[in-house]
């Protein structure tokens, strides 16, 4: 984590969306295979 907190805003930004998009990737993926199962 304290590489992340060198880093400029900018840069913050950036790697938030990436997690974010990431974790929100692995959501849809669990939601897909959980509903996919139940059919």
């Amino acid at each position: 984590m304290k590489m992340i907190q060198q880093l400029d805003d900018e840069d913050k930004q950036t790697i938030f969306k990436l997690i974010d998009k990431m974790l929100t990737n692995k959501k849809f993926k669990d939601f897909f295979s959980k509903n996919i199962a139940a059919l």
